[in-house]
C-alpha cells in the first residue's frame, strides 16, 4: 500500500468516526428543533441540492488545478459546517451548516480519482474499497459514542464531539501529496466526456440504483424512535453494526467484478428493507443494519464501472459527474421517503423493496448487455488505453 493511500485512508477513518457520532441521529435532531418528517425529508432532499450542484464543478477544478487543493477546501469546509450545526440556535441556522457540509461532499468525484491514482499496484475497486471501509471502521464506534454522548448529555454536545475528530482528519489530510496532472494528446477522432455515450447511458442507470438504495434509510432512524420507541443508546449501537457491515461488505466483496458487486449491494439492502418491514426485536434491526452496508458497495462500483470508459484527463471530472446523478438521486429518495412516511411510517419499507426488485432486474439486464460483469478491479487496468478509441 502506497504512503499517500495509507494518509488518505486514516483521514478517512477519522472522518468516519467523527460522521458516524452525528450522521444517523441527524434526523432526530431536526425533530428536536420541530421538523415533521415531510420537513426533514425535504432538508435533506435539498442537502442533495447542494451534493449535486458542486459535483461537476469540484471535478472540473481537480482536473485543472490538481486533486489536492480541492481535497484541502473539502475537508476544511467540513470542519466548519459541524461547528456551525454544534452552534446552531434554530433549525434555520442548523439547515445552514447541514446544506455547508452538503457542499463537502463534492469531493466524492476528487476524492475517487486521488485514491485511483496512488493506488499502487492494487486495482481501482480494491483501492476504493479498502479506502471506503476504512471511513465504515471508523464509524463503527462512532454511533455508540455519539449515543452514549446524547443520552449522557444531549445531540447537541455530539457536534460538538464530531468538530474536534474532523479536526484532526484535516490535518492528516495536509500531509498528502499532489498527484503529477497529466498532458495526454488526444487522439483523433475522440470525443468529449458528454459525448461518450456509453459513460452517458451508465449515469441513468446509477440514477436509479442509488435512488433504491436510499428510499429506505433516511427516516428508518425516526421510526424506530417513534414507531418501535428504541432509545437513543440503540439507536447508536444500530448506526455502528451499519458501519460494520459497510467494513465487512466492501472487504468481502469490493474486488469483485463491479456490476456483480452493485446487484450484490442492492441485494443487501433488500434484506435491510425487509427486516425492518417485518421484524419486531432488536435482533431483527441489528440484521437490517448489518446489511445496510451494501449502500456504499453499491455506490463504489459506480465510480469502478465509470472508469474505464473515461479518458484519463478527464477522470476527476467523470466522477464528479458520477457522483452529480448519485447525488440527484440522494435529492429524490429523502423527499419520497418524507410523503411515504406521512402517509404510513412502515410503508417505506415495503415500498423501497419493490423499487429495489426492479433496479435488481435491471442491474442485471444492463451487466450482461455491456458486458461489465466481467471486469474485474484487475483487469480495468489492461483495457483503460482502449477508451481513446472510444467516439
Amino acid at each position: 500500500m502506497s504512503r499517500d493511500l495509507k494518509l488518505i485512508s486514516a483521514s478517512m477513518l477519522a472522518w468516519g468516526l467523527g460522521e458516524g457520532i452525528f450522521l444517523i441521529f441527524q434526523p432526530l435532531y431536526m425533530q428536536e428543533f420541530g421538523a415533521t418528517p415531510v420537513m426533514i425529508g425535504t432538508i435533506l432532499g435539498i442537502n442533495g441540492v447542494m451534493m449535486t450542484l458542486f459535483q461537476i464543478p469540484a471535478g472540473y477544478l481537480a482536473d485543472k488545478i490538481g486533486i489536492r487543493p480541492v481535497l484541502w477546501f473539502n475537508w476544511v469546509i467540513g470542519v466548519v459546517a459541524t461547528w456551525m450545526m454544534a452552534l446552531a440556535p434554530s433549525l434555520g441556522v442548523f439547515m445552514g451548516g447541514l446544506l455547508l457540509y452538503g457542499v463537502t461532499l463534492s469531493v466524492m468525484g476528487p476524492l475517487n480519482a486521488y485514491v485511483q491514482g496512488v493506488r499502487g499496484k492494487w486495482s481501482i475497486g480494491r483501492a476504493i474499497s479498502f479506502s471506503s471501509a476504512a471511513y465504515n471502521f471508523g464509524g463503527i464506534l462512532g454511533p455508540i459514542i455519539g449515543g452514549a454522548v446524547a443520552e449522557t448529555f444531549n445531540l447537541r454536545t455530539a457536534y460538538f464531539v464530531a468538530g474536534v475528530i474532523f479536526t484532526i482528519s484535516t490535518i492528516i489530510i495536509f500531509f498528502t501529496r499532489d498527484l503529477p496532472r497529466t498532458q495526454e494528446v488526444p487522439a483523433p477522432g475522440e470525443t468529449h466526456l458528454f459525448r461518450n455515450k456509453r459513460f452517458m447511458g451508465m449515469l441513468v442507470i446509477f440514477f436509479l440504483v442509488v435512488f433504491a438504495i436510499t428510499l429506505p434509510q433516511p427516516l428508518a432512524a425516526n421510526f424506530l424512535q417513534n414507531e418501535r420507541s428504541l432509545p437513543l443508546n440503540q439507536i447508536g449501537q444500530l448506526g455502528s453494526l451499519a458501519a460494520l457491515g459497510s467494513v465487512l461488505i466492501m472487504l468481502i466483496f469490493g474486488n469483485l467484478p463491479a456490476g456483480m458487486g452493485m446487484l450484490i449491494g442492492q441485494l443487501s439492502l433488500m434484506v435491510f428493507s425487509a427486516a425492518l418491514w417485518l421484524g419486531t426485536s432488536f435482533f431483527w434491526y441489528g440484521l437490517a443494519f448489518v446489511f445496510q452496508g451494501g449502500f456504499r458497495l453499491s455506490r463504489a462500483m459506480t465510480v469502478t464501472l465509470a472508469r474505464p470508459v473515461v479518458r484519463e484527463r478527464e477522470v476527476s471530472l467523470a466522477f464528479g459527474v458520477v457522483e452529480t446523478f448519485n447525488s440527484l438521486a440522494l435529492i429524490a429518495a429523502p423527499v419520497a421517503a418524507g410523503f411515504l412516511y406521512d402517509w404510513r411510517p412502515i410503508s417505506i419499507f415495503p415500498v423501497g423493496l419493490a423499487v429495489l426488485a426492479l433496479t435488481s432486474i435491471l442491474t442485471i439486464r444492463f451487466t450482461r448487455r455491456n458486458g461489465q460483469h466481467a471486469l474485474a478491479g484487475d483487469e480495468i487496468n489492461g483495457i483503460e488505453n482502449e477508451v481513446r478509441d472510444e467516439a
